[in-house]
């Protein structure tokens, strides 16, 4: 079996920028990882992050056909402009079985009791990958850094992302 991760964010580029180095360290450790974007863009970066795409509209409709995945990872935007995406992650919360993960300037109040602040330490390759990734959206010379924060719902199943510290 392996694991999954499904990305949601509102772009590629956001995408690349506050989780690309997290997506590539998963991809490397043989999870299967798919993003979820509305609407067509470049797709070099996600290729270089080595990254399958959905359509977000289309992955929204058939989400409860879908097998589910260990980690959901949101763009808090995402949580606050689209009611489907919101229910998934307040039902992943409630249910305990999946992680979830967001990232984002402000995370939503409502999610304060239930998400803790946590920071992903990127491989050296990530932050590679990363980099190139950055480039092939015009974002090149960016510092990439040495990890990435999101908040974290915590699990009833001990989590299978041991990567992900407490940032206190």
């Amino acid at each position: 079996m392996r694991y999954r991760l499904d990305v949601v964010g509102p772009s590629v580029r956001d995408v690349v920028t506050f989780a690309g180095g997290f997506v590539v360290d998963r991809v490397m450790a043989g999870w299967d990882v798919t993003v979820l974007v509305d609407g067509a863009e470049d797709l070099r970066a996600l290729e270089i992050l080595g990254v399958e795409l959905q359509d977000l509209e289309g992955a929204l409709t058939m989400w409860a056909d879908r097998p589910h995945p260990h980690t959901v990872a949101v763009a808090a935007e995402m949580f606050a402009a689209d009611a489907r995406v919101r229910r998934g992650v307040l039902e992943a919360l409630d249910h305990g079985l999946t992680e979830v993960t967001l990232w984002g300037e402000r995370c939503p109040a409502e999610l304060d009791d239930s998400v803790d602040a946590v920071h992903h330490r990127l491989s050296a390759a990530a932050r590679a990958f990363k980099a190139q990734a950055l480039g092939a959206i015009g974002s090149a010379g960016v510092d990439v850094g040495d990890s990435e924060t999101f908040r974290c719902g915590a699990m009833l199943q001990p989590s299978v992302a041991a990567d992900l510290i407490p940032a206190s």
